[in-house]
């Protein structure tokens, strides 16, 4: 293919990265009619961990918009070959994905449950039907399986040359051997790059760097939270009984996959631990290079594939491949605009499923350039979901080991990742240790989960170890007194005189209310989508304070400046980890704070804050509650949060973690973002539409209007499910007389009601009305009945809080 020679002074777009990514998000901008698109490579296309893939692409992934990109995917290569001419080798050849546990076949039965769910063929069989497709595997154990007939495969090389040919056809350009050395900023954006061949400036830049992309990120002063790790494949020679193609056997009880490779087998592993690689050992020539082969850390999965596969005793071994392939801190890639530095855009880390998801990963961000807006939420991969501390490399290189190695992990409810944990300590950390707190890991903060660990729970599908501590904490919030720590809360300082001026227009509430008055509001996309819920407390007329996520600090302050408007008088803060949060939740709680000295708080009626001191400490009160029983927030300076947990706990409050937290919730029908909010839910669909403001237009005003003329398209509805043993995992699909009907978005035992819980979204075409309906939901291939009820499962008796007010609860 013809060189592109002499290097442009402009660009409409830059792409970094000739791999599979960069070539894909090429091609999608230039067939979206993006004008003078520049794809710049340090090397030569596909040098980096391209040309070594293997190349799979399976469809079934645990999320529908996961899916959706991995269905594009392999639409696009399926077609690619008729619309440029150049070859892509697909073959759609299926895929099979044995058991030989009992918990690895309920993995792949929700994952199978999905699949049809989100319109993917996925069918059980027996290991006689596997034995018949795979005559050389070894089926002595295997005791089910999941046959997924429209996956494939893809030759990684002559399809990125179709790419590049069928965005070369609409006047993209690419240059080789060209490495980006720097950025160009203009007015706080990205606005150019500097190459050794001269400065580009650009609109927009894409960062597609595979291996090197956190370094690159780096000169931008850019967070890209990445680091390689060596990947093993084993080649043979040719095998007797290996004729045509077969289908991907994934036997991940056993860390592997197998495939037919030109009359051999490819038989590569994701061990369980694997091996980081210092990006510096790497070396800026990395090439079309391998690593040393590694036979003593291959044994173990060879024996595997040994025990799999009988046939590779006398195989004749070709190569065992080690190619490096990036890796984030939670297994999932990085898609997205960055959060320091507007205008660079990242694709990367893709986690060895860059080929799968690579064309709809460049179809998503194309259409998100193009278009100013996501095709769909994909908050999931949204770079800004990791904070400073996890992009460390001392960080990334003792997380990435174990992320390779749970690559083929059975999905269990509570699992927690191992490694670099302790990033983050809130100010009580220590408090909740000594009361045997089980810790998760939240935007690298330690939560508490519950309490009255007894070690390290064994996980299950079936009612979780830690049932009865969560019962015991739901039950001192019910019928005493709870104390939840909310410290890890995002706070963001939203102040100047423009303040109310700019809430007011990238809040959906009446951000005018005045000083005292906390106010549950979302912020929206233009399609009036959620971007984030918060409560924000105003202190005075040019100080407000937004209390949101956890995990949701980088994203919602990325989401202001990018809205602030020029001269807005305004300043944005993060001051998260300046105070702690404390909640003491039920009926006891009022008693306490009498005792405490807080016998004016008692008059403060909901959704409103002040002033207090509480055991001798200055505090702020915000009459809220997160769990639906009765209660406050107190929040202090962090030097202080001790004082405060020792005097509330002396008083009588029990500590009660985030399990408990999310229980109630959900009997309380309080919504979380990420669970049943996201950037393609409206308030409508929520019922959240009474806490948005009609009169007074802000972002998503208008997309909301229309939406409310042409009638909600999706209900929430709580689900009781019938049988009190089930257990629901929050993202099963539900249906309506055999039809499916939606999905779940939560899930919990209710310990106040008595039966496990979900929350749901229907079609409100398929259900238009819900309330009372019966459903089914499918758990593992499994139904589970119960009534569908657009109120909450529990709401205590004259409680006068408005619906919205937990949402500051959620992590």
């Amino acid at each position: 293919m013809p060189a592109d020679t002499a290097i442009p002074t402009h660009a409409g777009a830059v792409v970094i990265g000739g791999g599979a990514i960069g070539c894909s998000t090429l091609y999608h901008l230039a067939k979206f009619g993006i004008a003078d698109c520049v794809l710049l490579e340090r090397n030569q296309l596909t040098s980096g961990t391209t040309w070594h893939s293997a190349a799979q692409v399976r469809q079934l992934r645990s999320t529908r918009n996961m899916t959706r990109l991995v269905q594009y995917s392999a639409g696009l290569y399926s077609e690619l070959e008729a619309e440029t001419g150049q070859a892509t080798g697909w073959y759609q050849t299926g895929s099979v994905s044995i058991a030989t546990t009992p918990d690895r076949l309920i993995h792949i039965r929700r994952q199978a449950a999905l699949a049809r769910a989100f319109g993917v063929q996925a069918a059980e069989v027996g290991a006689v039907e596997v034995r018949r497709m795979w005559p050389l595997a070894n089926c002595d154990d295997v005791i089910g399986a999941i046959h997924s007939p429209e996956d494939g495969r893809v030759n990684p090389s002559d399809f990125c040359q179709a790419l590049v040919k069928g965005a070369r056809s609409r006047g993209a350009r690419v240059f080789e051997n060209t490495a980006v050395t720097g950025f160009v900023k203009s007015g706080g954006r990205i606005a150019g790059v500097e190459t050794a061949r001269g400065q580009i400036r650009a609109d927009t830049v894409i960062l597609c760097g595979g291996l090197w992309s956190r370094e690159l990120a780096g000169l931008a002063g850019v967070e890209a939270p990445l680091v390689p790790c060596e990947h093993f494949y084993l080649l043979t020679k040719n095998i007797e009984g290996i004729d045509g193609h077969l289908p991907t056997l994934s036997d991940h009880d056993s860390h592997l996959y197998i495939r037919d490779d030109v009359g051999g087998l490819l038989v590569g592993c994701f061990e369980p631990r694997g091996k980081a690689i210092d990006p510096a050992a790497l070396g800026e020539n990395f090439a079309f290079g391998l690593l040393n082969e590694d036979w003593d850390h291959f044994e173990p999965m060879m024996l595997n594939a040994l025990h799999r596969i009988p046939a590779l005793e006398t195989a004749e071994v070709r190569m065992l491949l080690n190619g490096p392939e990036s890796f984030t801190p939670d297994g999932s890639f990085l898609l997205g605009e960055s959060a320091e530095a507007p205008g660079l855009w990242l694709c990367c880390g893709m986690n060895s499923v860059g080929i799968a998801t690579g064309g709809g990963a460049g179809w998503a961000l194309a259409q998100w350039i193009r278009e100013g807006a996501a095709p769909f939420d994909l908050n999931e991969v949204d770079p800004k979901r990791f904070p400073a501390v996890q992009n460390r490399l001392d960080t990334l290189m003792e997380r990435a080991p174990e992320v390779l190695g749970k690559h083929y992990a059975i999905a269990y409810p509570g699992h927690q990742w191992e490694t670099a944990r302790g990033l983050r300590k809130s100010p009580l950390h220590e408090c909740w240790a000594a009361a045997r707190a089980r810790f998760g890991q939240v935007y690298g903060w330690e939560r508490p989960l519950y309490f009255g660990s007894e070690g390290e729970p064994e996980l299950t599908f079936g009612r979780p170890a830690w049932f009865e501590q969560v019962a015991r904490e739901v039950d001192a919030a019910h019928s005493r007194a709870a104390l939840f720590d909310l410290s890890t809360f995002g706070k963001i300082g939203v102040r100047g005189a423009d303040a109310e001026m700019f809430l007011s227009r990238v809040c959906a509430n009446d951000m005018t209310r005045p000083p005292g008055r906390a106010v549950y509001t979302a912020m929206l996309n233009r399609s009036g989508g959620y971007e984030s819920d918060l409560t924000a407390f105003r202190l005075a007329g040019d100080d407000y304070v937004l209390y949101t996520g956890t995990n949701a600090p980088k994203r919602d302050l990325a989401w202001l400046r990018r809205h602030l408007g020029d001269g807005q008088r305004v300043a944005l803060r993060d001051e998260t980890e300046r105070s702690a949060v404390l909640g003491p939740m039920g009926p006891d709680a009022a008693s306490i704070a009498e005792r405490l000295g807080g016998a004016v708080l008692l008059d403060l009626g909901y959704f409103r804050h002040c002033q207090a001191e509480l055991a001798g400490i200055q505090v702020r009160a915000a009459r809220l509650s997160c769990v639906g029983e009765a209660g406050w927030e107190f929040t202090c300076d962090a030097k202080d949060a001790k004082a405060l947990h020792d005097a509330l706990s002396h008083a009588g409050a029990e500590p009660a973690g985030l399990y408990a937290q999310t229980s109630m919730r959900i009997e309380k029908r309080f919504l979380a973002m990420g669970h049943e909010l996201d950037g393609d839910v409206t308030p409508i669909e929520a019922g959240l539409d009474f806490a948005v403001k009609k009169d007074v237009p802000f972002i998503g005003s208008h997309a909301l209007a229309a939406r409310r003329r042409e009638g909600s398209r999706a209900r929430l509805v709580t689900i009781m499910l019938d049988d009190a043993s089930a257990v629901p995992l929050g993202d099963e699909p539900v249906y309506v007389a055999g039809d499916f009907a939606g999905q779940a978005t939560s899930a919990a035992f209710g310990h106040r009601v008595g039966h496990p819980l979900v929350l749901a979204t229907l079609d409100a075409r398929a259900v238009p009305n819900p309330d009372g309906v019966h459903v089914e939901l499918d758990i593992a291939g499994e139904s589970a009945g119960g009534t569908a009820s657009l109120r909450a499962a529990f709401d205590p008796r004259g409680e006068r809080m408005r619906r919205s007010g937990a949402l500051e609860g959620v992590a």
